[in-house]
């Protein structure tokens, strides 16, 4: 059988780094207030003069360089971003441009925070089915650009950066073993930017006036959704693959928020050792944080080939995912 196996990782995340005492300058909310409900000290914030597209092209020359994969040899780029450089063309494309992808198709995958997980599914996919061998798969987002700095509620909660991997077809045991991913639109106004699209656009004074091209969001609702859909999707793609939470040897969840963290582990009763997290420097990086993460492990020698990986992201849509893999 065909796998798609990450042979690559790298990231990318902008030198500014604002902290819980910068935020308290802004708005009104304390280091402490911070901490308790999210877990958040620190988030790294883009500079005026930095591009989104700059971060995916040095996470993604990494990935590369690690991987031993010539960009020429690309089949595909995917990047799940909803804060690309800009609307049209896909940041995929600049990035295509950017390493010397001669031969990629790019896209960019719209799935907020699940973006990165929905695009290693489609990129497992076309592995499996034959249709490409190697495919670069970034995530990442520049949300500081279209945060509301005056709503405390949420104006702590992101960062910005990029994550990326490389994958490749293997006929060996290592590899993605199974994905799945769900949406409820029926759930769309929970996390959303109601301006800036066709409905409301970002040039309707009406629009700016209102503060409507910002992220909105419910906060309370969203956390019981949120824990609920990735522990029941997690446990449905391990049940579907024949494992335990016990063999799992590493979980991996979208650094949103740590309550809602250690809240999903505690739901699929997996080892607090063995769930990453690096929400308290990164923040909310929407679809960076499991790459973002992913990189980390790397670089800290936490995985082992062979170890079981459970990846999983819940965000605006609603969307969320879950994806099991062997290192």
């Amino acid at each position: 059988m065909i796998r798609a196996q990450i042979v690559g990782t790298g990231a990318s995340v902008p030198k500014k780094i604002l902290t819980n005492a910068d935020l308290e300058k802004l708005v009104e909310t304390s280091d402490e207030w911070i901490v308790s409900r999210t877990g958040i000290k620190e988030r790294h914030i883009a500079a005026e003069s930095d591009h989104f597209s700059d971060f995916c092209t040095r996470a993604a020359e990494q990935a590369l360089k690690k991987g031993h994969v010539r960009a020429e040899d690309l089949d595909m780029i995917l990047v799940g971003t909803i804060s690309g450089d800009m609307p049209f063309p896909a940041t995929s494309c600049l990035v295509q441009r950017n390493i010397g992808a001669t031969r990629a198709a790019a896209s960019d995958v719209g799935a907020a925070c699940v973006g990165f997980l929905y695009a290693l599914h489609l990129a497992d996919g076309l592995i499996q089915s034959g249709k490409a061998e190697n495919v670069l798969v970034i995530g990442g987002e520049i949300l500081s650009r279209i945060v509301d700095w005056t709503d405390r509620n949420t104006c702590v909660l992101f960062g910005d950066g990029a994550g990326a991997v490389v994958l490749q077809a293997t006929k060996g045991d290592h590899g993605i073993l199974g994905s799945l991913m769900k949406s409820n639109g029926n759930y769309h106004d929970f996390i959303c930017m109601p301006g800036g699209g066709s409905d409301r656009p970002a040039n309707d004074p009406k629009s700016i006036e209102e503060r409507l091209p910002f992220i909105k969001m419910k906060g309370n609702e969203t956390f019981k959704v949120a824990v609920k859909a990735m522990a029941d999707i997690s446990q449905e793609l391990l049940t579907e693959q024949g494992f335990t939470h016990e063999q799992i040897d590493l979980f991996i969840p979208h650094q949103a928020n740590l309550r809602i963290i250690d809240a999903v582990g505690e739901r699929l009763k997996i080892d607090p050792k063995k769930v990453y997290k690096n929400v308290d420097r990164f923040g909310n990086t929407s679809a960076a944080s499991i790459p973002i993460a992913l990189d980390e492990c790397v670089r800290e020698g936490r995985l082992e080939s062979g170890d079981l990986v459970l990846l999983t992201a819940f965000g605006a849509g609603l969307v969320w995912g879950s994806v099991l893999l062997r290192w």
